[in-house]
């Protein structure tokens, strides 16, 4: 048997379904110009994947094999392969949005495509109702997959007996409409500018476990709270598979022995498979509604604010400022800035969809696209509409001390942290480089209500 090892979210070595498969093995990577051309050319996500590619490379040599770097088309690069060499399969880790889905397929048109399990926990059909049908509501997914879940969920896949395929290890193959080209291993080749990650983002996987150890007792409550840096910080590692979710499972397993209440974290790791279930199910949520057919209003003042975080509320604006600068955003506060969009600034969601997708170091099309659906009442919740959270009163709850906005939003270090969740007086007072609130929250609030209750 001799397979073409596809990695593509399962950038490690280990617990890696792929190395468990015997025999020869042809180990690659495809950079492809579909996902990589609409980025812009200092992308962070990309010097994150590449440092990981170079670091698997050498995982790979200690194992005595490699990994080949190609850049193109997928179902170019495996047609050009078949010029080249025989092979019996080709095999990958499963991947299931719209774009995910359709390249497969094209891919297995040309050679016979295995796909392994390994992103997500459960199989996108393997947590469903017992009549077949996929499940639209969290809690009753959550309390079937604990009914489904065993011990083969978080079982460690052990490497095999493999024979590495000879091939020039050395080079990017640029196999395009012009031709085929030997390209240096290097960011600059696939026309990118490497960046500097932060000191977390440099983190490897089992550090940020390390350091999530002494938090993990404190999850439930902590993890809504900006300032604590409360949450595992491992979502740009899961999304690019540099460790593997079920790795994550098995260290969950230990802290329970130890009395630590780790359900919440558990929960939180479900609500992704959710997500990923949904969104396989129901591949129009990319773009359309699944619930009620307004759309939004397109402001393109409202949208230039939100994006160059000039809204003059406060946690809007240090959210955006933390992603514009990091490609990271707390989770409460992207549920915060989402509904503001929706719900205060009524903007479409597939705007703001698209927005944070061109920034997030950990985006992943189902849990992004699923989450905003979720915050402007449009996806699969019964009743959702209704659902606005208000931004001052998340404030005060959430960022009481106003340490995590004053960080992103030095201009306003003076001001007294109370200030920052009071509309009234924010609306009332003006300070030096910051604007006043370009929306009322009472008002725009009542605004999405009614437009939404028209359409019940």
């Amino acid at each position: 048997m001799r397979r073409i090892l596809w990695f593509r979210r399962d950038l490690r070595v280990e617990d890696n379904p792929l190395l468990s498969l015997e025999g020869d093995v042809f180990p690659i990577f495809i950079f492809d110009p579909a996902i990589l051309d609409v980025l812009p050319k200092n992308d962070r996500r990309v010097t994150f994947i590449f440092i990981a590619l170079i670091r698997l490379k050498k995982d790979l040599a200690l194992r005595g094999l490699d990994l080949a770097l190609f850049y193109g088309k997928p179902a170019d690069v495996f047609a050009w392969l078949l010029t080249q060499n025989s092979f019996s399969e080709v095999c990958a880790s499963g991947d299931y949005d719209a774009y995910a889905l359709i390249r497969d397929r094209d891919v297995s048109h040309i050679l016979e495509f295995n796909p392994v399990q390994d992103t997500y926990i459960f199989a996108p059909d393997e947590v469903l109702k017992n009549d077949g049908t996929p499940y639209l509501v969290y809690t009753p997914f959550y309390n079937k997959s604990k009914t489904v879940f065993q011990s083969k969920h978080m079982a460690e896949s052990l490497p095999a007996q493999q024979q590495l395929i000879d091939f020039d290890y050395t080079l990017i193959h640029s196999i395009s409409e012009h031709g085929y080209q030997k390209l240096p291993i290097s960011l600059e080749s696939i026309g990118f500018e490497p960046q500097i990650l932060t000191a977390h983002q440099q983190k490897t996987p089992q550090e940020k476990l390390n350091d999530f150890a002494s938090k993990l007792a404190d999850y439930s409550h902590d993890r809504d709270i900006m300032a604590l840096e409360g949450t595992s910080g491992l979502d740009a590692h899961l999304r690019f598979g540099t460790i593997s979710v079920r790795s994550v499972l098995r260290w969950l397993v230990e802290q329970k022995k130890q009395g630590i209440d780790t359900e919440p974290f558990f929960r939180q790791l479900i609500f992704r498979d959710f997500y990923a279930m949904l969104l396989y199910h129901f591949p129009r949520l990319s773009t359309r509604n699944f619930r009620y057919p307004f759309k939004g209003i397109e402001n393109q003042d409202y949208f230039d604010a939100f994006c160059a975080a000039k809204t003059g509320v406060p946690i809007i604006d240090a959210g955006i400022r933390e992603l514009l600068e990091s490609g990271e955003m707390h989770n409460r506060v992207r549920m915060i800035c989402a509904s503001f969009f929706t719900k205060n600034l009524l903007l479409p969601w597939q705007w703001g969809e698209s927005f944070f997708a061109h920034y997030l170091m950990d985006y992943d099309a189902s849990s992004n696209i699923l989450s905003w659906q979720w915050s402007a009442g449009t996806g699969v919740d019964p009743q959702p509409y209704f659902r606005i959270f208000n931004p001052y009163v998340q404030t005060l709850k959430f960022d009481k001390e106003g340490r995590y906005i004053k960080q992103y939003l030095p201009e306003l270090a003076d001001v007294p942290a109370k200030f920052l969740g009071d509309e009234a007086l924010l609306s009332q007072h003006s300070y030096d480089g910051y604007p006043k609130p370009i929306v009322n929250h009472k008002v725009s609030s009542k605004k999405a209500l009614d437009y939404f209750s028209k359409e019940v």
